[in-house]
């Protein structure tokens, strides 16, 4: 697992060399002969770091740590350029560092898709505690194997037989064999219950646990689980929250960015938003450009500009193909979309569905300030109507994004549960790490079309 880590780091390295001397002036890149000290470079930040292994840092601490490496690896290499070569070709050192910062992200994801097909991705894990809270989390690792924590069994009192056969991974014992088998594994993982004294002794007790890392396991409910820091508190251990998205100037920061990208990101896009609203007339007269009435921030009605992709009487197919298949209605009242839905035009509707091309105007949204790059989408009345009045007043707190946590994780396949749940994850653990982190995981889930409809 660590060789294909180091591998696509030094496949990364070696691209982001090729890449700058490509890019660069020859008289200051490509005439500098450090490309073996870079490689050498990468690896030994990265290790350092703790990038290697693969569990530890969540996939959005990942992100940040290879940002202070590529970072640190520019500073080194401007040094060096200023010392030994040219000081005014210093950007070459910042082109460098931007280079190896993304294109090591996208490698990173191959090596790890590769080693998870493979097996091979995860430290071996046991879960401690309660029949329920064990096989509960054990069924979250295996959803999702990029915390790195691959679940190989439990260790539990109370389980009957068909309690076992429910848990996705195989029974080792009960508390009692808790000193023997927790050496079989790398990571431990104890839920905080179970160490809470009942009737004068708690059910687990961490002095017999023999794995090299133990975690210890608390639904957190409301709060953020991403950034946490522990705070001595004496003889208790205190968390310390914040919810960053709500301190003062973090929203106007995260404005200030949204225009910085987004200006000349619509410059850019203008000529092919032509081409694809030219495509559409010649599908289908009418509009090539409509507004939608969505749910802004604070409530406030939102008209969102998006790509004609269904046909001019939309509404009226719509409401006869439920009428006509009871199936269909149950698919749209449970994630308010239908797989074959009658109402997209053939060919280029299908196609600016699938690319969420048609979702390039709503650039002009956000420079507009009703939208930003990144939060949870907005949704139409009805969708929002369907969520509970605490989270639609908690959700209309942040600006609507273009794309969102959801978009690049469940997309079209997460009902609404799953969007509510992944929605709380944003609004409670925002960072810009995290904003950056779902902007990355944006294309690759839009140039693959995953869960798009």
């Amino acid at each position: 697992m660590i060789a294909g880590l180091v591998t696509g780091d030094l496949l990364a390295a070696a691209l982001a060399v090729a890449l700058t001397a490509k890019l660069a002036p020859a008289t200051s890149w490509g005439a500098w002969d450090g490309g073996l000290a870079v490689l050498a470079l990468t690896v030994s930040l990265h290790a350092c770091l703790g990038i290697y292994g693969c569990w530890g840092p969540c996939p959005i601490d990942r992100l940040r740590l290879r940002a202070q490496a590529a970072l640190l690896l520019a500073v080194m290499a401007g040094l060096a350029l200023a010392v030994w070569k040219a000081p005014d070709n210093l950007m070459t050192a910042l082109l460098l560092g931007a280079a190896l910062f993304v294109i090591g992200y996208y490698t990173e994801a191959l090596v790890r898709l590769f080693l998870m097909r493979t097996g091979l991705w995860g430290a071996p894990t046991i879960l401690v505690g309660t029949p329920e809270t064990c096989i509960a989390m054990a069924r979250r690792l295996l959803r999702e194997p990029k915390l790195g924590l691959r679940p190989v069994g439990l260790i539990s009192n109370r389980l009957d037989e068909s309690g076992a056969e429910e848990a996705p991974v195989p029974v080792l014992g009960g508390l009692a064999d808790l000193a023997r088998l927790s050496g079989l594994a790398e990571v431990v993982i104890v839920t905080a219950a179970d160490l809470v004294p009942a009737q004068g002794r708690a059910a687990v007790s961490l002095s017999e646990v023999r794995a090299p890392h133990v975690v210890v396991s608390e639904n957190a409910g409301g709060l953020p689980n991403v950034g946490l820091h522990t705070r001595n508190l004496g003889g208790a251990v205190g968390l310390e929250v914040r919810f960053d998205l709500f301190r003062p100037g973090h929203l106007a920061l995260k404005r200030w960015i949204d225009l910085a990208v987004t200006v000349p990101l619509l410059a850019l896009a203008a000529p092919l938003i032509l081409v694809l609203a030219l495509a559409v007339k010649a599908a289908d007269p009418g509009h090539a450009f409509y507004r939608q009435r969505r749910v802004g921030r604070d409530g406030r009605e939102l008209n969102v500009l998006k790509l004609r992709t269904m046909y001019a009487d939309a509404d009226i197919r719509l409401r006869e193909h439920l009428e006509r298949n009871p199936a269909a209605r149950a698919e749209w009242e449970r994630f308010f979309k239908l797989k074959d839905d009658p109402r997209v035009l053939p060919m280029i509707g299908q196609f600016l569905r699938r690319s969420s091309l048609d979702e390039l105007p709503q650039l002009w949204n956000i420079v507009c300030g009703g939208m930003s790059l990144v939060g949870p989408r907005p949704f139409p009345d009805y969708h929002m109507a369907s969520f509970d009045p605490g989270f639609q007043s908690l959700r209309v707190s942040v600006p609507p994004g273009l794309t969102g946590l959801w978009q690049v994780s469940s997309r079209s396949g997460g009902d609404i549960d799953v969007q509510q749940e992944e929605d709380l994850f944003y609004i409670r653990n925002w960072s810009l790490w995290l904003d950056i982190y779902i902007l990355l995981e944006t294309f690759p889930a839009v140039l693959t079309s995953r869960g798009a409809r």
